[in-house]
């Protein structure tokens, strides 16, 4: 036989094989269409089962008429120029011959109208050429696309199609996943002109619960618990349901991008099967977002799988992730005693980065009383490298390690009182008269610092030596930040941390969440364990576990305004955060500050030279 190129409608139904399986396939390319076009709303309308017709419509860009015949062409797309595009793509579509496909194997009209334009026009091909024809047409802005009959002109694809209430099923169940990756767009869904599902817009993230609700059940909102790690270039968020839940909702995506993908599908079956002794998976809905040119979306026509440039580490963090949530709702179930036990997960990602807490207070912060929830959009930062297990012995109340002491600091300056310190309350209460404001800018010009070691200064004034510490300057600072920002910069893990707890040490630390959530914790806090997520920077250095069990001795103390807080957190600073480099920009900032120089005069200690000057004779 002779090489011949084949026919062009001939070539696109051998397209169409791989792109347009069922009428759920078709609607699938379309919809995403829609997307990738930038609509807010789209209308999608069955009629038996997609066998007779399937329509989208929505209000997205639209396609000029100059444009309308290639858009029926194959490889003809808006959406990439070049190889660069290819790797760094974040549109769902990006193949250019799905219409070509669909239209192949149907009868398709395309109607679209952009904003700028004053007319709509209509384009249909037909003929053994594909050849496109294209008329005016009374339209809206916006795009159309109708699809008539499908798999007429090809019998055997057509008999292998189900009955229409298997099709339609299939077309359900895809609506519901998109509907779960954009919750910005309105979608509805109608068949045989009844409508079927109307999910509504939801820009605010923290009604994105609402839409789950409705896809996957009233149960699954109430009893799936949300989920977020990661930070930068590799995120996951979204909910996961207890072990042994018969909810089977199992949607998983990758930026945005609908997936079944076996990696993914892996690690979070290993996670589960981990915990609970069972391959047998609860819902979930789950969702990766990744640097774009870390993952290959061009593996199958239809989109179906990716593959990830580093999947051992896509694996594991994906693994880790979900057991931080998995493993204490299965001591729940099993009634398993809690230890007070933490682990932590292997950190992929070196870079820090934290953001302020929304919190906001007013005054000096007396009387927040209320418990501050997390929100639904918080996401977590980085963290230093750790890894392994770390656990605090003991069973019942929890016992954490004492923060270190300054030990090394002079014994002389150890002695010094406490009562000397103002009253800090006063201090923020009283305004500062002109003479006052005077005489703290001529600290500076009288104290002179001679040296600074692990937070204690040396300084002269009046020729005269004294020693003091950079920390009782600390709380002054922290107040100014909450007074300015409405509360202190936590630094965030790349993972959370969970550390397990009574019921009653959770209800403890709750019922003072308003508190410490000022100080930069981040904490969501469940029956019997809370998950970390931020920790204070002055905290960051502290094991995970040891810094709870300050915090949970400060709730025990009853602190009743932020001053007793901001005192409390001071004493719990280990030494070598004075080593850090967060101290060293704090304290750059500080030594030129008058009142921290006020501050270090009342807690100084003199330095007696003549019993070294004896020595020396």
């Amino acid at each position: 036989m002779n090489i011949e190129i084949l026919p062009a409608r001939l070539a696109n139904q051998i397209a169409a094989g791989e792109v347009v399986e069922r009428p759920a396939s078709v609607v699938k390319e379309l919809v995403e269409n829609s997307l990738d076009a930038g609509a807010t709303r789209i209308q999608i309308d069955i009629e038996r089962g997609g066998h007779k017709l399937i329509r989208i419509r929505d209000n997205g860009s639209g396609i000029s008429k100059d444009e309308l015949t290639l858009a029926l062409s194959r490889h003809a797309t808006s959406k990439l120029k070049s190889l660069d595009d290819l790797e760094n793509i974040c549109s769902l579509g990006f193949r250019g011959e799905a219409l070509a496909s669909i239209s192949s194997v149907s009868r398709l009209t395309l109607s679209s109208k952009p904003k700028d334009q004053e007319a709509a026009w209509q384009a249909f091909a037909e003929g053994r050429d594909m050849a496109v024809q294209v008329k005016p047409v009374a339209h809206p802005d916006g795009t159309t696309i109708e699809v008539k009959d499908l798999f007429f002109n090809t019998p055997a694809r057509r008999k292998f199609l189900r009955t229409e209430k298997t099709e339609f099923s299939h077309i359900d169940e895809l609506i519901k996943r998109i509907a779960l990756s954009r919750f910005d767009v309105s979608i509805t869904l109608t068949h045989n002109e009844k409508v079927v599902r109307q999910y509504r817009a939801k820009t605010d993230p923290s009604q994105a619960i609402t839409r789950v609700a409705q896809v996957a059940g009233k149960a699954f909102a109430e009893q799936g618990l949300h989920i977020q790690s990661g930070e930068g270039g590799l995120q996951l968020h979204g909910w996961v349901l207890p072990v042994g839940s018969a909810n089977t909702t199992q949607y998983t995506y990758v930026n945005n991008r609908m997936m079944r993908d076996k990696l993914i599908l892996h690690a979070i079956r290993q996670a589960f099967e981990e915990v609970s002794g069972t391959q047998e998976l609860p819902g979930f809905v789950i969702y990766i977002d990744i640097d774009p040119r870390q993952v290959d979306v061009n593996v199958h026509p239809a989109k179906h799988e990716v593959r990830f440039h580093q999947g051992r580490l896509i694996h594991d963090f994906i693994l880790q992730a979900i057991k931080q949530v998995v493993v204490p709702l299965q001591g729940e179930f099993t009634n398993e005693p809690f230890s007070s036990e933490v682990e932590s997960a292997p950190v992929f990602m070196g870079s820090a980065h934290s953001s302020s807490n929304d919190t906001k207070a007013d005054g000096v912060f007396d009387y927040p009383k209320s418990q501050l929830q997390p929100s639904y959009s918080g996401r977590s930062g980085s963290s230093s490298l750790s890894s392994g297990t770390r656990s605090v012995g003991g069973s019942g109340a929890y016992r954490a390690t004492p923060s270190t002491s300054h030990h090394d600091v002079n014994a002389f300056y150890q002695g010094v009182s406490e009562q000397h310190a103002a009253h800090f309350d006063n201090v923020a209460n009283i305004p500062a008269t002109q003479q006052q404001f005077e005489s703290a800018h001529n600290v500076l010009k009288v104290v002179s610092i001679i040296s600074i070691n692990e937070g204690v200064c040396v300084f002269s004034e009046e020729q005269q030596l004294y020693c003091s510490h950079f920390k009782y300057a600390l709380v002054d600072d922290w107040h100014t930040q909450i007074k300015e920002l409405g509360s202190l910069e936590g630094k965030a893990l790349l993972l959370p941390v969970r550390v397990n707890l009574s019921k009653e040490d959770c209800l403890l630390i709750k019922a003072q969440q308003s508190w410490f959530t000022l100080l930069g914790f981040e904490l969501v806090i469940e029956k019997q364990f809370v998950m970390v997520k931020k920790l204070p920077a002055c905290l960051y250095l502290l094991d995970v576990s040891t810094a709870i069990g300050e915090l949970l001795n400060g709730c025990k103390a009853e602190l009743e305004n932020i001053e007793s807080w901001l005192e409390w957190q001071m004493k719990c600073v280990p030494t070598r955060f004075y080593l850090s480099n967060v101290f060293l920009a704090q304290q750059m900032r500080l030594q030129n500050n008058p009142q921290t120089i006020q501050r270090l005069r009342e807690k100084a200690v003199k330095i007696e030279l003549n019993h070294y000057l004896t020595q020396l004779d």
